[in-house]
């Protein structure tokens, strides 16, 4: 089969197409014939060396085996089953959970020993994957390409509205809204728990779509007054923030959270470290999420949310496989609206 291998860390020259074999689903395995992957930042920070301050850097303190084919939001359909998986799954369309745990029902993602598909796994930059069969879901919609989008940036941004316990009538404020955690971040928090969300972005041409998914301000950050605009649309402070960005908007984040205001991370694209005054924290009681992926339990509940059509796909742009690195580069440009996909068969 073609994949999409990472040889090490480094730039893209490190991901280059190689001819491997079509691996063997163990006994609880299935056998998945890929149709589509949706690209996320945790694939290029694990090919960067991003997620380590040392040599080594991956989800696992050990780092990554290379060579690796990375890729976790997969979609697709099921063509061999292992000897302990019923008959029955063969010819099912799928969505993947993207990491395996030891950890305990609603404790999943926190394990020690949590191991994520493209990291300490082969994922999904490939014609065909391996994965535990009770660990593949029913597709929420009937497109392959649209069904990919979700996985990881769906689960995480599920995830973080959960955890700062959004409720109707709380402003929230996303932060990356165009990106694809922010763009179902927005979607998840104004249009499934009934939240005001200020989306902020950086070109306001895309004003009019952030509304569509749900976004009650728009605003940019390149604005050098952008705490008072956030301040001035929203009448006072607002209650939590979903933030992807980091070190860029931390600063405008605490000044205009509410005291008892609640902070959610789940990404550093614009800085991976900042300075931080501890008065800010415990003179406005604020409170601070660290946030990555979710529980299978949240997992399933986002599903069913998408299949009621609830939360849109946002796709920006779908490259055929072998164009992989092409698609990364594309990936961190700025402006980009929703997912970007690898189509195997394209």
């Amino acid at each position: 089969m073609k994949a999409v291998q990472v040889t090490g860390y480094g730039d893209v020259d490190q991901l280059k197409v190689m001819e491997t074999s079509i691996p063997e689903p163990k006994e609880n395995e299935v056998l998945v014939k890929v149709k589509a992957c949706a690209i996320n930042n945790t694939e290029i920070w694990m090919r960067e060396g991003a997620y380590g301050t040392g040599s080594k850097s991956g989800w696992r303190p050990e780092g990554v085996q290379f060579p690796r084919t990375p890729g976790s939001d997969i979609t697709g359909k099921i063509v061999k089953v292992g000897n302990s998986v019923e008959e029955s799954m063969k010819g099912k369309d799928v969505v993947l959970f993207p990491f395996t745990s030891s950890g305990e029902e609603g404790s999943e993602h926190i394990a020690e020993d949590m191991s994520f598909i493209g990291s300490e796994y082969d994922g999904g930059y490939a014609e065909y994957v391996v994965w535990p069969a009770e660990l593949c879901y029913d597709m929420p919609l009937t497109s392959y390409a649209e069904s990919a989008v979700f996985s990881v940036s769906g689960l995480t941004a599920w995830h973080m509205v959960k955890q700062i316990k959004v409720q109707p009538g709380e402003t929230v404020m996303v932060t990356g809204a165009n990106g694809g955690v922010g763009s179902l971040n927005v979607q998840i928090a104004s249009k499934v728990f009934g939240a005001r969300v200020i989306a902020i972005i950086g070109d306001l041409e895309g004003e009019e779509k952030m509304k569509e998914l749900g976004a009650t301000h728009v605003l940019s950050y390149k604005s050098d007054k952008l705490s008072e605009e956030i301040l001035e649309v929203n009448g006072s402070p607002v209650d939590s923030v979903l933030d992807v960005v980091g070190d860029a908007l931390f600063s405008t984040s605490l000044q205009v959270l509410k005291k008892g205001g609640k902070f959610c991370i789940s990404g550093s694209a614009g800085g991976q470290q900042t300075n931080l005054d501890f008065r800010t924290l415990y003179l406005k009681h604020i409170t601070m999420y660290g946030s990555v992926l979710g529980t299978r339990t949240e997992f399933k509940d986002m599903l069913q949310t998408i299949s009621e059509g609830k939360v849109k796909p946002v796709i920006d742009k779908a490259f055929p496989l072998e164009k992989a690195r092409e698609a990364q580069v594309y990936f961190k440009n700025k402006g980009k609206l929703g997912k970007i996909l690898l189509l195997p068969e394209e």
